[in-house]
């Protein structure tokens, strides 16, 4: 692995804003730490149980970078990553990405190789998948907006060729591609409950900027879209649920927290705007932040929801 050029771990200074009293006890030890700086945009953080490290991604610098639990170490985990966006686990404990600015879902093999899960839908090139997540059953859900088409910062200006921007399942067994959601000004972060019977998504650039609540059905498709919370500040982008319901949504001014029936209870301020956010650690109590230029962590008094189980 190769040693990037690192800040020292420093303590930032961060408030805790309790909106509500079901916010109370949910702040962890106060201890923001900031891990790394110096990327250009931080995004999509994942956790691998095993190793005990987190991959992220570097968008315009097109490149994936690795901290270490154990050591504290980061470093590139791959260079020239297609502009890379999202990551998530599938169930066997191998990594998949949003490659907006190659237009495509891959899956890093064991032996590190790269297998190409989606790239197009109707015979026509995806937007640029933007974020992704695998549920039980190993089917894997991503957001298409055409953010890494519309210059050349975070992607490679293109063309859009999809009539929409949707909301994708690509199916286990057949990979087949279908779109389950197509009503989307920009969806982006997403998010299951944690039985799963309830898939979270964000719409970044509706007015105001909010999150979506769909029912799951067995057959994989889904119903409803109720709006379940709207953003006060900014825009949502990436979304993590945890054990008890409560998602935790990405915002210019840092992490909001909504109790699961939509209530906003509480938010994280941070000295960059949020992008996205994921839990880790051997107890799923780190939380993990990827805002601006830098990547932070916390430890909480709660744990994540983890899924897929086999990753966990």
């Amino acid at each position: 692995m190769q040693v990037s050029t690192s800040s020292p771990t420093e303590v930032v200074d961060t408030e805790f804003v309790s909106l509500d009293e079901r916010f109370r006890g949910l702040d962890g030890d106060f201890v923001v730490e900031r891990l790394h700086t110096g990327s250009r945009k931080s995004e999509g953080p994942v956790w691998f149980p095993a190793g005990r490290y987190l991959v992220w991604s570097d968008i315009p610098n097109s490149r994936l970078l690795r901290w270490d639990e154990t050591t504290g170490a980061v470093g590139v985990f791959r260079h020239d990553s297609g502009h890379a966006n999202g990551n998530t686990i599938d169930r066997e404990g191998r990594l998949v990405t949003c490659e907006q600015g190659n237009r495509r879902v891959t899956r890093t093999e064991h032996d590190g190789s790269v297998t190409v899960l989606a790239d197009s839908y109707r015979g026509k090139p995806l937007n640029s998948p933007n974020d992704v997540v695998v549920r039980h059953d190993g089917s894997i859900w991503f957001t298409d907006p055409p953010y890494g088409i519309t210059g050349d910062y975070e992607g490679n200006d293109g063309p859009q060729e999809q009539e929409g921007q949707y909301v994708f399942r690509l199916d286990p067994a057949s990979g087949a591609l279908t779109v389950v959601a197509d009503d989307f000004v920009r969806p982006n972060g997403l998010a299951f409950s944690p039985d799963e019977r309830r898939l979270y998504v964000a719409d970044t650039r509706q007015e105001p900027s909010h999150i979506r609540t769909f029912h799951v059905r067995e057959d994989g498709t889904l119903s409803g879209g109720d709006i379940y919370a709207t953003c006060d500040h900014g825009r949502f982008d990436g979304l993590r649920v945890d054990t008890e319901g409560r998602i935790w949504a990405a915002a210019w001014d840092g992490i909001h927290c909504f109790a699961p029936g939509g209530d906003l209870i509480g938010k994280l301020l941070l000295p960059e705007p949020v992008a996205n956010l994921t839990f880790g650690g051997p107890k799923g109590n780190l939380l993990f932040i990827t805002a601006g230029r830098s990547l932070y962590s916390l430890r909480v008094t709660f744990n994540g929801a983890r899924y897929p189980t086999a990753a966990a």
